[in-house]
């Protein structure tokens, strides 16, 4: 690698192989450093045909993929099968707390995306942005004391000050060498061992509680969360279709939602509708 590498993290499993694929491509189509880019695919498993799709970034644009099986690693099995589930996030999303334990070690700085985001500014903006001694940058989150706190936002005082900042996690800029020193990993087996992952609103939280005081605020520009249509007039750099109303559906009503399409490629969106009618119907006749 070359100091001018940029370094991308997703984490998914089978089911949003394509989204993953339109945030790598709405990367690569914002920025003319796209030899730079350096995708680390956090995955549970793929089939062939999808890998094939994923891959075709770099025939495309020269960047470089990285492959990552969470199911290969005994930490995962050990430590993130062991985590709280949930039914449309499932286990994968406690990829991205292992970060140290398969990322090279020379990764100074990466950024990590949600895969239900797009991307219009250039990524190195985000790469080279100046942390001001923090381990990691973020935009708050709007929902955050329901996240946080629950009913009459007093369940959970003993963790969470109302009057703290909080952010969602959707979009990080991590400095790996201030993350490595804080033992997320470590961290992580703790909470699940001791009980604390199972009163908190999974990884988002777990991360909150971890940099806690420790992360700098963006503009909500970098991380625009459940963006309709209005908001294409904000210019947003990175939209984030937090909800049910996503992009990669038919009629959807959310910002950018036609040149999201094209970003997927209508051939990948088109085939990932038809994938995602065929799951909700062997679930409606009870074939797995």
């Amino acid at each position: 690698m070359t100091d001018t590498a940029l370094h991308i993290a997703l984490c998914f499993d089978d089911n949003f192989w394509a989204p993953a694929y339109a945030v790598m491509r709405s990367i690569c189509l914002a920025t003319k450093r796209r030899k730079d880019l350096n995708f680390h695919l956090c995955h549970r498993k793929l089939t062939a045909e999808h890998v094939a799709d994923l891959k075709s970034i770099a025939t495309e644009f020269k960047a470089t993929l990285h492959f990552h099986a969470l199911d290969e690693m005994d930490i995962f099995r050990s430590v993130g099968l062991k985590a709280k589930y949930h039914p449309r996030l499932t286990h994968t999303i406690y990829g991205r707390l292992l970060f140290d334990h398969f990322l090279p070690k020379t990764i100074s700085r990466l950024i990590y995306l949600d895969c239900d985001m797009y991307v219009r500014a250039p990524i190195e903006e985000l790469a080279e942005l100046d942390l001001d001694g923090k381990a990691i940058a973020a935009v708050p989150d709007p929902g955050s004391h329901l996240h946080t706190n629950g009913r009459d936002f007093k369940q959970k005082w003993d963790l969470f000050d109302t009057a703290d900042p909080y952010f969602n996690s959707g979009m990080l800029v991590i400095d790996m060498d201030k993350w490595r020193a804080l033992k997320v990993e470590e961290k992580f087996a703790n909470a699940v061992e001791d009980g604390t992952l199972d009163r908190i609103y999974y990884d988002q939280d777990f991360l909150n509680l971890t940099f806690r005081h420790n992360w700098l605020r963006l503009d909500p520009r970098w991380n625009l969360i459940g963006p309709r249509k209005v908001h294409q007039a904000l210019d947003p750099a990175i939209l984030h279709y937090t909800g049910k109303r996503k992009p990669w559906n038919l009629v959807s009503g959310v910002a950018f939602a036609r040149l999201y399409r094209h970003a997927m490629t209508n051939e990948l969106f088109y085939r990932y509708m038809r994938y995602r009618m065929k799951k909700r119907f062997n679930r409606l006749i009870g074939r797995k």
